[in-house]
Order: structure tokens, then sequence, then C-alpha cells
């Protein structure tokens, strides 16, 4: 099993060399947002470019961004020490576009991080769309090759992502890892979904 250090280390260099600029973490209280208490994402100290109030000198990001997830419309504090996936502080491995690539691209990177820098098991990994985005499905099945068996269209509560009331938002996509009949759970959008065996490991927004 690898370090946290060096998983950390893998993903900024695989997206590195695809051209992606290494941001370091945004602070935890971010500045100059009154929506927002903690950073509770990766994108919130991108969220001025994505609402075109800011540029900056690349368009291709990658960072591991520290997160507080105890309150708001993002709050994981009532579900500490019940499951085993959320907790109140953590970091968010991210990568970003802002008007380069898209879903395509988005989708290659994920699965190719996750089955060849990582090399987990194709079949482990199960994914998710918005249930009316028949171009993410479309390049899952076709693109990927994930067979229909393991793509949900999930409705939007699960698979439209909104930072907060207001803000960047958009349709997405996430891809599970399936931890085997032993632990108990259901695939994304069934009524065994909550848990502990298939576990959201990437969130692919796209906004």
């Amino acid at each position: 099993m690898i370090s946290t250090a060096e998983l950390r280390k893998l993903f900024l260099d695989y997206f590195a060399k695809q051209g992606h600029t290494i941001v370091p973490s945004g602070p935890l209280v971010p500045a100059n947002d009154p929506t927002l208490l903690f950073t509770n994402a990766g994108m919130v100290q991108f969220k001025d470019v994505f609402l075109g109030r800011e540029q900056r000198s690349y368009t291709r990001a990658t960072t591991t961004q520290r997160c507080v997830r105890a309150g708001g419309k993002h709050n994981d504090l009532e579900n500490v020490g019940y499951t085993a996936r959320h907790h109140t502080f953590f970091e968010m491995l991210g990568n970003f576009s802002f008007g380069d690539y898209f879903k395509q691209e988005a989708i290659v990177y994920a699965w190719e991080f996750l089955t060849q820098v990582l090399e987990i098991p194709k079949e482990k990994l199960w994914v998710t769309v918005y249930e009316e985005d028949d171009e993410a499905y479309d390049l899952w099945e076709q693109k990927i090759g994930v067979s229909k068996d393991r793509i949900a269209r999930i409705g939007a509560k699960d698979t439209f992502w909104q930072m907060g009331d207001t803000g960047p938002c958009g349709p997405c996509s996430e891809i599970f890892y399936d931890h085997g009949p032993d632990v108990w759970g259901g695939p994304p959008g069934t009524p065994e979904e909550d848990g502990d065996r298939y576990i959201e490991i990437w969130n692919l927004v796209f906004m």
C-alpha cells in the first residue's frame, strides 16, 4: 500500500506531465468569499476564474487542497464515525481546465491515472453520469470501454455538483471502487448504495 505522500506525488506528477501547473493548496478560510466559512472543495480557489472575474497564466491546474466539511451545503460532520468514508478534514486531489479541455480528456485522464498509474483493476471500477448526460455516458462506454452494467445514470441530487447556493455548478460523473462481496453495500443508484462496498474515489465536474 502506498502512503499519502506517495499518492499525492503520483497525482501531481501525472497531471504535470499532462501540461497542468501545480498550484499550492489555498487557505482553509477562503479570502474575499462571504458565501463560505471553510474551503470545502479544490475548486474554491479557482471560483473567480470559472466566473470570468480572474485570469491565470495557465489554463490547466492541479492541486491537493486541504478541505473542511463541518457545516453548510457540504457537511459531513454527522456521518463521521458512522461510515468508513466521511471525514471533517481531508485533502482533495484535483485537476482543472479553464477553457482548455472538457469531458473526453477529463475522463481519459482519470481512467488512465487509476488503471495505469495506480494499476487498479478495471473490473473494480464503476461509474455514474448525470441522467441527461448522453455524451459522458457514450464516452465511458465507447471510448473507455466500461460495460453498460457498470455505468449508472443518476438524478441531479447526486450527479449535479454545486459549490454552494450560488456559484459554479455543472453535471458530474463519479468513479467508484468496488471493495468486493465481503463488504456490505450495493452499486450507486441502488437501495443499498449507502453501504461501504462501493466507494466514490473521483468526481469529474463538467462546468
